[in-house]
């Protein structure tokens, strides 16, 4: 196990990665309104940014580029703080890579063009092979072992995948077929009608948009691309559709075989809410106290949390939740929810299975349920929300498919 480890230290010493933080976010609606999809809250402390970038780290990836373009100051600000402590000089970086135009008059046309627009970084790095990671995703997963298949797989490229219901699929993931080696056969990005597997008829093996090039081979694609009319300068869409045609492609199954790995798309309000309600269970999927595999954040100095009065209809108590630090439940009840840092519960209210981000400000005798308040919230002494779906919608509020109601600063306002 020891030569294992050292085996992997040494290729992840010889990698580059660069995680794609452009993504909008539409699907967030307001959640997105302000940043970009990499710089949404997620589990009472961190950034979505955060759980790729803990990801390299723990997997022994010390030098990373961050591709940003959409919204992207929030993004910015976070990584500066929380990020900006690696040092050069000790073979160690993460550098914010935005749209520059440094080789064109054009922003960032797709995934593959935002790394071909910084070709010369990546060289200057030297490094044996380049990573390309997903950065809008929550998700544990120890790099360092797809990085060893790739290797020894002799392929040019490696492309995570997971087994994904065919209806979750359906035009929202890249979906492969693999032949008995783990070679990919075929790609389609986002296909209406997702091929199923043989073995496994209600699912299909979707790409997590997770690749591994060997760097010189990465450089000829995507000048092969550049130079390709009517491209959309997508990894999905035009460079794997083209490169399985002609070179070995491997198949990376996450999770086969591992242990504590862990996964989830946030892209919507229904799926954020459950990713995140997922954490206030006695044993969640996702272990965040897990010394072995920190999630590293930038963390504002804060007083611990406090919970105030034991009267008979004023006690501040927090039950089966998740409170940060900062945090003040005056004489109100939390329940099934997520306090981030500095929220503030005044007297008499009842908060039940919702998320609340930074600086939320709850008055006195407010009802609370199934609902994402957005950072800087401040809701009125009386107001319920979550009880009357008709009563939320006619105020301005987003109500979600499954009954999940988004609240910003800027609805609030609207009603006064």
């Amino acid at each position: 196990m020891s030569n294992n480890r050292r085996y992997i230290s040494n290729l992840t010493r010889d990698t580059y990665a660069l995680v794609l933080a452009g993504g909008r976010g539409s699907r967030l609606h307001e959640l997105t309104q302000w940043r970009a999809k990499p710089a949404v809250y997620f589990g009472g402390k961190f950034r979505i940014i955060d759980f790729p970038l803990s990801n390299c780290i723990n997997s022994g990836i010390r030098r990373i580029g961050i591709l940003s373009q959409y919204k992207s100051h929030s993004l910015i600000r976070h990584v500066v703080r929380g990020w900006g402590h690696f040092k050069k000089e000790l073979g160690e970086s993460i550098e914010i890579l935005p749209a520059s135009q440094r080789f064109s008059d054009d922003w960032y046309q797709g995934t593959a063009d935002a790394v071909y627009q910084n070709i010369d970084i990546i060289r200057d790095e030297l490094p044996k092979y380049v990573m390309i990671l997903s950065g809008d995703h929550i998700y544990r997963m120890d790099y360092g072992n797809m990085l060893a298949k790739h290797v020894e797989s002799g392929a040019k490229m490696t492309v995570s995948c997971m087994r994904v219901p065919c209806k979750e699929a359906a035009g929202a993931f890249g979906v492969m077929a693999v032949d008995e080696n783990n070679s990919v056969t075929n790609f389609t990005e986002k296909p209406e009608v997702p091929a199923a597997l043989a073995d496994d008829p209600d699912n299909c093996l979707a790409s997590m948009g997770n690749y591994i090039f060997d760097t010189e081979f990465l450089f000829e694609q995507l000048e092969k691309d550049y130079q390709t009319k009517n491209s959309e300068r997508d990894f999905g869409k035009d460079i794997i559709p083209t490169i399985i045609k002609e070179h070995k492609v491997n198949a990376f199954e996450f999770g086969l075989g591992e242990k504590n790995n862990y996964w989830r798309d946030v892209g919507t309000i229904d799926s954020f809410w459950e990713a995140n309600m997922e954490l206030v269970e006695p044993v969640p999927a996702l272990n965040l106290y897990d010394e072995e595999w920190p999630i590293w954040t930038y963390q504002e100095q804060l007083p611990p949390a406090k919970f105030v009065w034991d009267k008979e209809n004023r006690r501040g108590e927090a039950i089966n939740s998740v409170v940060s630090g900062g945090c003040i439940i005056s004489g109100s009840s939390l329940k099934k929810s997520l306090c981030f840092s500095n929220v503030r519960i005044h007297s008499y209210s009842f908060i039940e299975e919702s998320v609340l981000l930074p600086n939320v400000e709850i008055g006195r005798h407010c009802t609370i349920k199934k609902a994402v308040l957005d950072r800087g919230c401040v809701v009125p002494e009386g107001m319920e929300i979550g009880v009357n779906h008709d009563d939320d919608r006619q105020r301005g509020f987003r109500v979600s498919s499954a009954g999940v109601v988004l609240v910003t600063p800027d609805m609030l306002e609207a009603l006064k």
